[in-house]
């Protein structure tokens, strides 16, 4: 079952390297539904990789958890935490950007390959396993060996080979020439886990190994390789590390994927935001709640969180075959009906997995994806309804009438005499000529001392003293502005803001300017402009 397995490994790495090339800009089997097969079925693409990449943030810290309990029973209590502290070392780590977090990855990643081929070898060379650990749990046979519990345990294996199609949706994070590299990636991914998986599977056969418990099966390996000195637990740490750090191919993978969605308004379009680092910080944040709550809903329980994690990698490995095969055969590029055959034989296994695994996990959590999946695909749906009509409304891709001239205004509001009244009423004179400062007093003195001052200042810009015995500025200013834009005049606010040369002293001014630019972009049609007045403090 190993070899089958291994088998289809090399069949995806090499179907996922014609995916890179054929698309290089990402999306891997999200881009090849979208192309080949239509809108629908890239909605279901598009779903399955959101709940594929969430998963394997959750399965990967679950499992690091696990790992390292098993060097350290007394840390089985605290699986959650261990997971939410990982996680958030991870999202810091990628806000930064990917190449920073790839460098950090880099040496944890050797050393696990260095442990696991020291497994392998050590363990083939030793006739018996050097120690023994965890408890011995009894195991019971409820039924007999047949078609169905093969299948059953091909699907099962088959989550040994997710991660295989990440690369493929973030060809854009590579260095040029990307598509090379991406695909070389991809084939010393596929060599490097065939090898351990092949490795391993041979050495749980011939020591005959099941579960125990307190301790993962790679730990016993480990045991039977090294014996239970600090090799031992080195590379247990090692293998924690790696598996912690096994959901940074999510962290690569969504974010691009959701830029994507974003870009063919499938999601909102702040998920295609970059900041000056390369990374798509939106993306991530959204990574990170969606796993910290899985994380806890499932009690970081591995066992439940791997079913449904398979599912989704299923469906968007059986879709880029699918799409492939329509590809070469619309295109037919020379030897393509020998690669609609590797692609159609991937197409059909992954296929075989995911529904066996769907049917045989369906009330142990299966059933969360059969219900997550098509509100997702409702989500990317309605929000790419709503860009449409907005596109129709606003009149994009068509030409429009010449603009209209109307008279304009400039409202300037104003509380005193000052430096700061000057600078807006200078940024106003520049915006048009029909200037008015506007001020709201509700004490009848205060409001005769500001047009006196402002009468002596005389700025040639006239002044309307708005009374306000509840002493409230933003409603008397809203009706004002109300009863200016009557009749098609164009109005242009002005509201002068101080803003302080070092933040911790942004909270020590005057709120309500936002305030009320908030309110009058909400309920006028006006333009509202923030001044801003730099304090050297």
């Amino acid at each position: 079952m190993t070899l089958v397995i291994a088998g289809l490994l090399a069949v995806l790495v090499v179907s996922y390297g014609q995916v890179i090339a054929v698309h290089p800009d990402g999306g891997g089997a999200y881009a090849v539904a979208k192309k080949d097969l239509g809108p629908r079925t890239s909605y279901l693409a598009a779903a399955s990789l959101v709940v594929d990449y969430v998963l394997t943030v959750t399965v990967s810290l679950a499992a690091g958890a696990a790992s390292l309990a098993s060097a350290f029973p007394t840390l089985g209590s605290y699986l959650l935490e261990i997971c939410l502290a990982g996680l958030a070392l991870l999202t810091v780590v990628n806000l930064r950007g990917v190449a920073e977090s790839a460098r950090v990855l880099m040496l944890p990643t050797a050393l696990f390959v260095v442990s696991i081929g020291g497994i392998v070898v050590i363990g083939l060379l030793r006739g018996t396993p050097a120690a023994v650990v965890g408890t011995a749990q009894p195991v019971h046979a409820t039924e007999a060996l047949g078609v169905l519990l093969l299948l059953k345990a091909f699907s099962s294996g088959c989550s040994a080979l997710t991660g295989v199609e990440a690369i493929a949706n973030a060809v854009p994070t590579f260095r040029a020439p990307r598509v090379r590299r991406a695909q070389r990636t991809e084939l010393m991914l596929g060599a490097l886990l065939g090898l351990m998986l092949i490795g391993l599977a041979v050495l749980i056969r011939r020591d005959h190994l099941a579960p125990r418990g307190g301790v993962t099966v790679l730990a016993q390996l480990t045991a039977g390789a090294y014996g239970t000195g600090w090799r031992y637990y080195a590379t247990n740490l090692v293998v924690t590390l790696v598996l912690l750090f096994a959901a940074n191919t999510s962290f690569g993978g969504l974010p691009v994927l959701m830029s994507l969605l974003a870009k063919d308004n499938r999601l909102p379009h702040l998920f295609g935001l970059r900041k000056e680092r390369p990374v798509y910080r939106w993306g991530v944040v959204a990574l990170t709640l969606l796993a910290a709550l899985l994380l806890i809903a499932l009690d970081a329980d591995t066992h439940r969180m791997i079913p449904l994690f398979a599912i989704g990698v299923f469906i968007g490995f059986t879709i880029s075959q699918i799409g492939l095969v329509r590809h070469w055969a619309g295109q037919r590029p020379p030897g393509w009906p020998r690669r609609a055959v590797l692609n159609g034989v991937g197409a059909v296994l992954t296929a075989v997995a995911g529904l066996v695994l769907l049917t045989t996990k369906f009330l142990e959590g299966a059933w969360v994806v059969v219900i997550a999946i098509p509100l997702l695909m409702l989500l990317f749906a309605r929000v790419q309804r709503y860009y449409a009509a907005v596109a129709r409304e606003l009149g994009l891709g068509e030409i429009p009438p010449p603009p209209r001239v109307t008279d304009s205004l400039v409202i300037v509001l104003v509380g005193e005499v000052s430096k700061l009244t000057r600078h807006a009423l200078t940024a106003a004179r520049s915006l048009g000529h029909d200037v008015v400062a506007v001020a709201v007093h509700g004490d009848p003195a205060q409001a005769r001392a500001l047009e006196e001052s402002w009468d002596r200042w005389n700025p040639g810009v006239p002044l309307d003293v708005i009374d306000s015995p509840q002493r409230s500025l933003v409603q008397p200013i809203v009706d004002y502005v109300q009863r200016a834009a009557e009749g098609g005049r164009q109005i242009a606010v002005l509201i002068p803001e101080v803003e302080p040369l070092h933040r911790r002293y942004q909270i020590l001014q005057n709120q309500r300017g936002l305030l009320l630019a908030a309110t009058l972009r909400a309920r006028t049609d006006v333009v509202v402009c923030v001044v801003p007045y730099r304090l050297s403090l």
